[in-house]
């Protein structure tokens, strides 16, 4: 699990919210950073993408540190 901030740009309301690594499939800069999830739904938050990398490849890390 990740803890992102989603952005909604058509209230602009932000809030912290954690997301189930396991079910990314892609992410993309258009330029804001839009998380596709398996089930092809479409998340965008703030943290850049190379940020949301670097978050998932810690998190699996310490997966298998257990």
């Amino acid at each position: 699990m990740i803890k992102l901030t989603k952005f909604n740009s058509e209230s602009n309301k932000k809030g912290d919210f954690v997301l189930n690594a396991e079910i990314i499939e892609t992410i993309e800069e258009t330029p804001d950073t839009v998380i596709t999830l398996l089930n092809g739904k479409k998340l965008i938050v703030d943290q850049p993408m190379d940020e949301v990398v670097r978050r998932v490849m810690t998190y699996r890390r310490a997966l298998h540190k257990i």
